[in-house]
C-alpha cells in the first residue's frame, strides 16, 4: 500500500530540504504518492470533499513541512480545520473516517536539535510543541507516529547537509 504524502511548503522553489525530500519520492511512485497543497491551492481555497477522498485511499499519511515560529505552514492549518469536519472525521456514527490510518510528520527545521532539547534555556522539546497536533490525530482515531524531523537547515544548507537528511527520510518512511 501507497503512503501519501501530504506537503505543505508555501515556497517549495525556495526550499532546500523539503524540494530535495519530494525529488528522492517522486523516483518511487510504486510507494509514496506526493500531494503538494500550495501547488494544487495556490488561492488556498481547499476542495474538502477532493482532499476526504483523497485521503481516505491511505492507510499511511505523512504531512511533510517546514517547522518555523513553533508551528506549521498556514495552509495546513486551514486543511485541517477545513478538512477534518465533523460527520466525516469525527463526532458521528458515520464519521471517523481518518480511524486507524497511521499519520506522522515529517519536519524540516531550521535550528540545530539541541535547541529543542530540555535544559535551564530551552523549556520544551519539538515532541512537546507538536502535541496539540497529536491531540487532533487522536481526537479523530488516527494512530499518530512519532515525528521525523531534520534538523539544522539554517544554519547548514550543504548539498551535503540535505543528502545526509535523504536516507533518514527514506528510512522513517519505511518504518511506518
Amino acid at each position: 500500500m501507497k503512503t501519501l504524502i501530504i506537503v505543505t511548503h508555501p515556497d517549495i522553489k525556495g526550499s532546500a530540504v523539503n524540494r530535495r525530500w519530494i525529488e528522492e519520492l517522486n523516483k518511487y511512485p510504486e510507494k509514496y504518492v506526493v500531494h503538494q497543497l500550495y501547488e494544487v491551492y495556490p488561492d488556498e481555497r481547499i476542495d474538502v470533499l477532493a482532499e476526504q477522498k483523497l485521503v481516505e485511499q491511505y492507510n499511511k499519511i505523512v504531512f511533510q513541512f517546514p517547522y518555523y515560529w513553533f508551528n506549521c505552514p498556514s495552509l495546513f492549518k486551514k486543511w485541517l480545520d477545513e478538512v477534518l469536519t465533523y460527520g466525516w472525521a469525527y463526532g458521528s456514527k458515520s464519521g471517523y473516517k481518518m480511524s486507524g490510518k497511521k499519520i506522522a510528520l515529517a519536519m524540516s527545521v531550521g535550528v540545530d536539535e539541541h535547541e529543542y532539547s530540555r535544559s535551564e534555556r530551552y523549556k520544551y522539546t519539538l515532541t512537546e510543541l507538536t502535541r496539540p497536533f497529536e491531540l487532533s490525530f487522536e481526537y479523530v482515531k488516527a494512530d499518530y507516529q512519532p515525528l521525523f524531523a531534520y534538523y539544522g537547515i539554517e544554519l547548514n544548507s550543504s548539498k551535503e547537509w540535505i543528502e545526509r537528511s535523504v536516507p533518514l527520510y527514506l528510512d522513517f518512511l519505511n518504518a511506518l
